[in-house]
């Protein structure tokens, strides 16, 4: 195995133990940055010499026998919205060129605590919203990546780096993740606090990670939970043991849920195809579970309130430079300009009764799986449909996609599952168990 295909989990740990330095590691990843960025192009700022800097400050500290971070010497790519004090952070877009605030976003300085070695800003797309960037599918350069966290995804996949932050307003972390073929991770609302990071839609916007294995996202996931001043949904709580709950087994086999949700139609034919070979392949472990028809207004809910807040929190580019903004992104602000104070707190007032009827669900099951998007990466022209995403975002329910399947094309297809509202660890447990499962049964 060559140094930069180490996951996040055995880098830390050789770290410790003195196997290697995280100079090595970090420059076996700004080598691999260096050979594979002209095709994929998922990084919008990187400084060699400060990732390195970074990486001997933090053997020096081990060689001086300070106490090692639980990420300590770890790169990691921070996607272009989180503000960082020590790199620009421009949003992907012209109207913030240059921008470089002076106070780290919450979860970079937790990662920064852990011992974390940040070595650049990933590629996103045009303020977290549809419009593409530059980013390239590592698996095909000729198809998108998705969005929005578009160079997160793709640093991973393609062995840049072995963790990235990215966020999730609708299917900003699952998509890309699924289209790149690796793992990626949103949390429960409120989960992982947002300060710093620019803000979208507050009722939605999520903080998610990338990772190539379970073993690292939870490590990454254990080190950003906690209370922040800047982000009213998060309250003081003590870090939940997403690596220890990811080691057990559970105590008894969890019990599935295959939900196609209203979004099904819009599933492609290998899509279709590759989810009945699924439940076909777990039998008895899993049931088919149909929603109601009346969910089908979810998909509005979550659009009249993105839009809504998007206009809000983006007034300022609207009025100093809405003709540099792309068309797609013009037209979401004036339809979120135009929504009625009615319909927009209507749509808020459905997430509660939502997640309710999703709590029943869940006395009865572990864990739903679903789509995590309508079939492989389509071409770079569009970062991909979020439909599959949509219903989790709007709930606030944590959710991860696994990289289990293939697409008639060869390219990755990813198997969302989703947990109850707070049962994080939990979620990552049942997901070792299915990835097992499946391969017992392959």
């Amino acid at each position: 195995m060559k140094l930069y295909e180490l996951g996040a989990a055995d880098a830390a740990r050789a770290i410790a133990a003195g196997e290697i330095g995280s100079e090595q590691l970090v420059q076996a990843c700004l080598e691999r940055i260096r050979d594979v960025e002209p095709s994929v192009q998922a990084w919008q700022f990187v400084d060699e010499r400060h990732a390195l800097a970074q990486a001997v400050a933090r053997d020096a500290a081990r060689a001086a026998g300070e106490p090692c971070g639980p990420l300590h010497g770890v790169p990691v790519g921070v996607k272009d919205i989180v503000d960082t004090d020590d790199m620009p952070t421009e949003d992907g877009t012209v109207l913030h060129a240059g921008r470089t605030p002076d106070r780290d976003a919450t979860v970079v300085a937790m990662l920064r605590a852990a011992g974390a070695v940040i070595v650049g800003k990933t590629v996103t797309t045009e303020l977290a919203t549809y419009t593409p960037g530059k980013t390239r599918n590592p698996h095909d350069p000729s198809r998108t990546p998705g969005g929005s966290s578009s160079g997160s995804a793709a640093a991973v996949a393609a062995g840049m780096v072995p963790l990235a932050l990215g966020t999730q307003t609708n299917g900003s972390v699952i998509r890309p993740a699924a289209y790149c073929g690796v793992y990626g991770f949103k949390p429960s609302r409120g989960l992982v606090p947002r300060g710093g990071i620019l803000k979208l839609s507050p009722t939605l916007d999520a903080v998610g990670m990338f990772a190539r294995g379970l073993d690292d996202i939870a490590l990454m996931a254990e080190q950003l939970t906690g209370d922040d001043e800047r982000d009213p949904d998060t309250r003081p709580r003590a870090r939940l043991p997403f690596a220890t709950t990811l080691a057990a087994e559970p105590p008894l086999p969890p019990r599935l849920a295959f939900v196609r949700t209203p979004a099904w139609p819009r599933a492609d034919a290998s899509t279709r195809e590759a989810f009945a070979e699924l439940t076909a392949a777990l039998g008895a472990d899993i049931e088919e579970v149909e929603l109601p028809g009346s969910l089908e207004a979810a998909w509005d809910w979550h659009r009249t309130i993105m839009e809504a807040e998007m206009a809000a929190h983006l007034d300022l580019e609207w009025q100093r430079g809405r003709e540099q903004l792309s068309p797609a992104l013009q037209q979401q602000l004036e339809r979120g300009r135009a929504v009625t104070a009615l319909a927009y707190q209507q749509a808020r007032a459905a997430i509660a009764p939502l997640r309710r009827g999703f709590e029943e669900l869940f006395s009865r099951v572990d864990a739903i799986v679903t789509p995590a998007t309508t079939g492989t990466a389509p071409p770079v022209a569009t970062t991909g449909d979020p439909v599959f995403c949509t219903l989790w975002s709007l709930a606030g329910m944590p959710a991860i996609t696994l990289p289990l399947m293939r697409g008639d094309d060869g390219l990755p297809l990813g198997v969302q599952l989703v947990g109850e509202h707070g049962r994080d660890a939990r979620l990552l447990r049942n997901a070792r168990w299915l990835e097992r499962r499946l391969q017992a049964a392959s």
